[in-house]
């Protein structure tokens, strides 16, 4: 795969699934399979621009024991700077591997706070690494800034608050580990491009970018319940693109002669339709029909289609796939078209580590007032390899938006450069700092990660 390789992907509008609150005193984390997109509420419990309700994010509890000070005014003293980039980052939207300026933004920004910065990484021309290490030895925190935007709608998606996020993670973590100069440990920040479309994160996964790290960590905003955060799953997703080749003939008078493609992309829409009745509720596919040149009176030579199919697991989006490739190559059959179909590398589902979230969520609830809930998304994303790969942890976090207004639309663009937007992600952005935190300090607590992450890759192999 080629940066130029596009596959669709991202958080979608943000649409409720089952949820189930989280209290900081929970002992066990259970996910529910996804059932819609990316919100993780439904439609009239959002937070919007409206609610007249105090912020949560003052620190509720202080200990001069621990880092958690040194980690929160860090931030905190940060924090006019970082949203100065966010509202430069949705002032200049970029598409998939166009992130020129954002690219550019960050690595001088990371520069200046003392990381080594690797640009245009892995050969990606828009990725980028800083790392910042101490001591020798010790553990190694990935994070990802995502930079790219929507086509036509710009940030509506929010990846200027998660940029901004990876920034501030990195380097509240940074001002830790210099305030305990006997402790070592990496800090790796990735900009990863191409989230919403071409799997920046995948292609940087296959060349190697997460191999020195222990865990990693992202959030994204989204729809949802004021001062709230979710843990939950989302989809698994795969892209196909399939094309008819047929031959042209004139449509009045010798119709018999040619082959048309337009058929065959129609008897394909019409038997993706119907297999829908068969399918589990939880799974998607979605699709559009493009072709060149068209006119009435010519037999088309040629179509185009690309379809989207989502599922819940990994697992049961392959036998969704082979069914939907089924309905394709069926189509070229009945009408004697030829047929190439190419599909991207799939998005994973999002395995969220039940250690790290189980902190995170203690954190964020005792500390800022966050409620965290364990709903999911259908939506899909590009994290969720990375997070087979590895021990992971990516919350969504709510910000106040319209009603109709979630993610993909142009009110949400609109939230995203809200002071309560940026607030929001400040809070979550010292909740994973925190946790980072933990990991690279409390040995025990790291071997509670790595070993649910194995029992979890070990259950995941047994169900292959």
């Amino acid at each position: 795969m080629t940066e130029h390789d596009i596959q669709a992907g991202c958080f979608g509008t943000l649409f409720a699934r089952k949820t189930r609150f989280l209290t900081p005193s929970s002992s066990e984390i259970r996910y529910f399979s996804p059932r819609c997109d990316f919100s993780y509420s439904s439609p009239n419990e959002w937070w919007t621009p409206g609610d007249d309700l105090p912020p949560s994010y003052a620190s509720l509890q202080t200990s001069n024991n621990d880092v958690s000070a040194i980690i929160e005014c860090a931030l905190d003293t940060s924090s006019p700077a970082l949203r100065d980039l966010s509202l430069k980052i949705h002032g200049h939207p970029e598409i998939a591997f166009h992130e020129r300026y954002a690219h550019n933004l960050l690595t001088n920004f990371m520069a200046a706070q003392g990381f080594r910065v690797t640009k245009h990484y892995l050969g990606l021309s828009t990725a980028w690494r800083a790392e910042y290490t101490q001591g020798r030895g010790g553990r190694v925190i990935g994070i990802n800034s995502e930079m790219d935007a929507l086509p036509a709608i710009g940030h509506g998606c929010g990846h200027n608050l998660i940029a901004i996020s990876g920034v501030g993670v990195a380097i509240a973590l940074k001002v830790a580990l210099q305030a305990r100069p006997h402790t070592s440990g990496k800090i790796v920040l990735l900009g990863t491009p191409a989230e919403e479309g071409g799997g920046g994160k995948v292609i940087l996964l296959e060349r190697g970018a997460y191999d020195d790290m222990d865990i990693c960590l992202m959030c994204h905003p989204g729809a949802g319940p004021p001062h709230s955060t979710s843990i939950g799953s989302s989809n698994a997703m795969e892209s196909i693109q399939v094309e008819y080749f047929g031959h042209a003939a004139h449509a009045g008078g010798a119709p018999w002669e040619g082959t048309n493609a337009l058929d065959a992309a129609f008897l394909a829409y019409s038997s993706i339709s119907m297999l829908r009745q068969q399918m589990k509720p939880d799974h998607r596919v979605h699709g559009v029909v493009q072709g060149k040149d068209w006119v009435p009176n010519i037999i088309p030579d040629y179509s185009k289609m690309h379809w989207l199919a989502r599922a819940p697991t990994s697992a049961e989006l392959g036998i969704l796939v082979k069914r939907v490739q089924n309905c394709l190559e069926a189509a070229a059959l009945a009408t004697g078209c030829r047929i190439e179909i190419k599909q991207e590398s799939p998005y994973f589902d999002l395995h969220q580590n039940p250690v790290l979230a189980k902190a995170f969520a203690d954190t964020v609830g005792s500390r800022y007032g966050l409620v965290t809930l364990e709903a999911g998304t259908s939506a899909s994303t590009d994290f969720g390899n990375v997070s087979y790969a590895l021990p992971a942890l990516h919350p969504a976090f709510a910000i106040p938006t319209e009603p109709q207004g979630g993610n993909h639309t142009a009110a949400f663009a609109k939230a995203a450069i809200s002071e309560a937007a940026h607030s929001a992600t400040m809070a979550i952005t010292k909740g994973l700092a925190l946790t980072g935190y933990h990991v690279l300090t409390d040995s025990a607590f790291f071997n509670k990660v790595k070993a649910s992450f194995e029992n979890s890759k070990a259950a995941r192999a047994a169900l292959s």
